[in-house]
Formats: structure tokens, sequence, C-alpha cells
């Protein structure tokens, strides 16, 4: 019996590193194409095919067009975040290529800890 309490705590222990990990800061500011981070800055299209670590990413295949809403600044300037039909999430600049500017100057704010939750069918995931 206490080794399967032992056990479920362990699990437990893993559990809560991977939730703590998964809602970590990526950056605290962040460039938009408005105060509010909702007017699309970008059309941009996949250059490589790009598999996120966790739920908080955007995959997407070579060639698929992807909407940009924000771009991560200052500590972590490779990420930028934004959406293909209704996928929504952070990916790596670099793996895309610029088609058309939508704004005409960025605003850097800074990011709010819901910046870096998981969003599931329109409910945010807290693990």
């Amino acid at each position: 019996m206490s080794r399967i309490l032992d056990q479920r705590i362990l699990l437990l222990v893993i559990s809560f590193s991977a939730s703590v990990q998964s809602t970590k800061v990526l950056s605290e500011w962040k460039k938009c194409g408005d105060p509010e981070c909702e007017k699309a800055m970008s059309r941009v299209q996949a250059t490589t095919d790009y598999l996120g670590p966790d739920c908080r990413y955007l995959n997407f295949t070579t060639g698929e067009e992807i909407i940009v809403y924000s771009k991560l600044s200052r500590e972590n300037e490779n990420l930028w975040t934004g959406s293909k039909g209704k996928d929504f999430g952070y990916f790596p600049k670099d793996a895309v290529k610029v088609e058309e500017v939508l704004i005409g100057e960025e605003v850097e704010v800074l990011t709010k800890e819901t910046d870096f939750l998981c969003l599931h069918e329109d409910k945010y995931t807290f693990e």
C-alpha cells in the first residue's frame, strides 16, 4: 500500500512540474500592431514543417499561411504568435517568411500571464 502511495505522489510531482513548465513566461515584453494586440501584424508562409514542444505552440507544415498577431521581444525575440484557421500559438520566426505586412508601426507592451496558457476549444487549460 505504501508503495502505491509513493508512486501516486511521484506522479503528482511530475504532473505539477509539467504544468509549471507549460505556463512558464517566455518573455516579459511583446510587440503588437496595437496596444491590445488585436490587430493582425502580418501574413506569413511556413518555409518548413514545425511541431511545437507543448500546447502553447502552433504546429504547421511547409506552405501553410499564418496570420501574426504578436512577436515576443527583448529576452526572447525568436518567437512570434499567430493563427492558422482556429489554431493559435507560438512559433519560431525562422520557420516562416513574411508575405505581407499589415501594420505601419509596432507597439511594445508587457505580456500577461494568460499569454502563456494553453487554449483548447475556446477554453483556457489550467493544468
